[in-house]
């Protein structure tokens, strides 16, 4: 692409504020799915076999804008395009700066690639010590249980491996070697499991892991990321939660990036599993136009207390190749945290973090309240701005 396509394409960028988005509409209004049965519409498996993966599917849901009919050529390869019938139903027809929407369909903005962005920004694939293994920190590791996700999020810094293919190992003995891995490391006591997303796999291959992870002695604390409850919340269903309660204590990740994103739908899959005693935290990426108001955030972080999901980390939107447009300055991030720490509840207020280009790991950033100090003195500022001092 030349410097002057690149400067075209830029013009584009939408930059106005998001609009109140529309409520959710019901499916039967969308010709696409006129005729599906209720039953079918609740059922996980019918939601996966009947993403939207074509632009003449999307079309009928969305009135595609420009940037999309461009980045929708040009979508190919693992991060390709697949939306949830249920997610079509949560995006603006007509606003292609609905925040749901940008999340899930391919612009034209996605071609073009920053001075600083990397296909792998965390570094996990240098820190890998055996397939489907990350081994960063000293206590914890994560284990990339499958390539694949109910949607592919626009903004997934794990691009390079998460898509659809038909590559994927699935034999029964793909995890052996990081089992293994994790018998002989004592020190490890913390297992994530993540992706893709671990719950599109059948119940029976994620009890499979759950099991032989949780016979491992020195490993206390054990997690699943997911973003499952808010793309495709009907696969948390009881067989699954039954299933899940087994191996408490349990703890789950679930991805929340708008208020929006919190339906009826959402809200019952989460009391799911809450009330099967799994504590849920969530994980916002930082995005432009989508989450970077300081309102946005405070909605977003109030409404996930209301469905018993503890707000656990911001995410500042890693630099991978083919999301500039979606990264804001980390000022907006910190300007962020300021309008949350005193002016709301402990609970709702995350931790905003940047995770070290090229393996540092998470990083807390946020304002700075000590103004100085000196031997046995500080001089902090609260969240109105003012003046104390605290004498050791």
């Amino acid at each position: 692409m030349t410097n002057a396509t690149i400067t075209e394409v830029q013009k584009l960028q939408p930059d106005a504020p998001v609009r109140r988005s529309q409520r959710a509409r019901d499916y039967q209004q969308i010709s696409l799915y006129k005729d599906v049965n209720p039953l079918d519409w609740e059922d996980w498996h019918w939601q996966l076999k009947n993403r939207i993966c074509t632009k003449e599917d999307l079309a009928q849901v969305i009135v595609l804008s420009p940037e999309e009919e461009e980045g929708l050529k040009k979508a190919s390869g693992k991060l390709s395009l697949a939306i949830t019938p249920y997610w079509a139903t949560l995006m603006d027809p007509e606003d292609p700066n609905c925040p749901i929407r940008r999340q899930a369909v391919p612009t034209v903005y996605e071609t073009l690639v920053g001075p600083h962005e990397m296909v792998d920004p965390c570094a996990e694939d240098r820190d890998s010590p055996a397939p489907h293994l990350v081994h960063r920190y000293p206590d914890r590791v994560l284990l990339l249980a499958t390539e694949h996700c109910a949607m592919y999020c626009r903004h997934c810094t794990r691009r390079r491996l998460v898509g659809e293919t038909n590559k994927e190992d699935n034999s029964p003995s793909r995890f052996d070697a990081a089992l293994e891995y994790l018998k002989a490391n004592k020190k490890v006591r913390d297992v994530l499991i993540s992706g893709g997303d671990p719950l599109t796999l059948e119940d029976d291959v994620i009890e499979d892991l759950l099991r032989k992870i949780r016979d491992i002695s020195h490993i206390e604390f054990l997690r699943l990321g997911t973003r499952v409850p808010v793309t495709l919340p009907q696969r948390i269903n009881e067989k699954l939660v039954t299933m899940l309660k087994k191996y408490n204590p349990l703890w789950m990740s679930i991805h929340f990036n708008h208020p929006k994103e919190i339906t009826k739908r959402s809200k019952i899959a989460c009391e799911m599993l809450a009330d099967a005693g799994i504590p849920l935290g969530s994980q916002s990426v930082l995005l432009k136009g989508i989450n970077d108001r300081p309102y946005i955030m405070k909605k977003l972080v109030h409404d996930l207390l209301q469905i018993r999901v503890r707000p656990y980390y911001i995410y500042q939107c890693d630099p991978v190749r083919g999301t500039q447009h979606f990264r804001t300055p980390v000022a907006v991030g910190i300007n962020i945290m300021e309008k949350l720490r005193g002016h709301t509840s402990g609970y709702a207020v995350p931790t905003y973090v940047i995770d070290g280009p090229g393996g540092g790991g998470k990083i807390p950033v946020g304002p700075n309240y000590i103004l100085s100090q000196a031997k046995g003195k500080y001089v902090l500022r609260n969240y109105k701005g003012k003046i104390y001092t605290y004498l050791e």
